[in-house]
């Protein structure tokens, strides 16, 4: 009877060690596959970025330099070159790649938690993973970063910039304002982030599952997965874009004119009217779409490549 008993005991422990590995294996594949996608994502997409920030850092009060997304390009390549275009690349690259990786890797680790006895994951669990891993990587990655995004773009902008690479430029940020100058605009970060992961992967896991009806197995096209990763991008761009103009405003060289993420957004309605909000959609329905398509095709291809190297079954 004891003998039945240990071996009963042996055989659970096991199967939750077995369980416990599989998890961390399938995490594990979400952060390097993550951080993959992003890196290679964002050298792609970076100059749609770089127009959307200037125009979001635009106010009306100055004028306006620029008329629109095209002069923003020229009046770039000519003072600066086409690498004009690229200035703080190197911030989204160092930030892009641990972005990505604790995006997925939240993502999944929630979502292993929390999926049916069938292993599919319903569309409002989704929403709420999504909004766990947007959270996690807008305290952890995306803040910081974006912070000093944006100031490297606001810089370039002054006659004299005094940033001059991505290092040089953390050091100053970090010696002029101290640690926290690298977390500016925290709270429209993290509102910015949730949101944005909550529906990108709600409407991800409809369209999935919507696509594989009844048979969990059923192989994604790369193709299909770019197209449901665009629709996504561009329902979260449609449904935030006013939280990521506070957002860039409160992490540009001017944001010691706002109090808080609030007074922020008065103050834009105030001088500047609703449409203010909406500053830069065009670049940022380009640069999202674009965006999340190729991370969830990468990501997915380099899962399907992990898969093979290391089996798990």
């Amino acid at each position: 009877m004891e003998d039945e008993f240990n071996s009963s005991l042996y055989k659970l422990i096991l199967s939750l060690i077995v369980k416990m590995l599989l998890c961390l294996t399938a995490c594990f594949y979400a952060v390097i596959s993550g951080g993959i996608a992003g890196g290679i994502e964002i050298c792609i997409t970076f100059p749609t970025e770089y127009v959307k920030t200037q125009l979001q850092l635009d106010e009306k009060a100055n004028p306006p330099k620029y008329k629109g997304i095209g002069d923003c390009v020229k009046q770039t390549v000519n003072g600066h070159g086409v690498k004009g275009l690229y200035r703080g690349l190197s911030s989204l690259v160092y930030g892009s790649i641990p972005k990505a990786a604790v995006r997925f890797g939240v993502f999944e680790f929630i979502s292993n938690k929390v999926r049916d006895e069938n292993g599919k994951l319903d569309s409002k669990r989704g929403f709420l993973c999504g909004l766990g891993a947007g959270v996690a990587e807008a305290v952890f990655v995306v803040c910081p970063m974006e912070t000093v995004k944006v100031k490297f773009i606001h810089d370039q902008t002054s006659a004299n910039p005094k940033f001059k690479g991505f290092f040089h430029g953390v050091r100053e940020i970090i010696r002029v304002e101290g640690l926290k100058g690298t977390y500016q605009g925290l709270t429209a970060t993290v509102l910015k982030q949730g949101s944005n992961q909550a529906m990108r992967f709600y409407v991800m896991t409809s369209l999935r599952n919507w696509y594989k009806g009844d048979d969990p197995n059923k192989a994604m096209n790369p193709l299909m997965t770019g197209l449901f990763g665009a629709v996504a991008g561009a329902v979260s761009v449609f449904g935030n874009t006013p939280l990521d103009v506070i957002k860039t405003r409160m992490q540009g060289l001017e944001a010691h004119k706002y109090k808080s993420t609030m007074d922020c957004a008065v103050k834009i309605m105030k001088h500047e009217g609703p449409k203010a909000f909406y500053k830069g959609t065009v670049p940022r329905l380009g640069r999202v779409c674009m965006d999340v398509a190729i991370v969830f095709i990468i990501y997915e291809e380099v899962v399907k490549v992990l898969n093979k190297v290391w089996i798990t079954d």
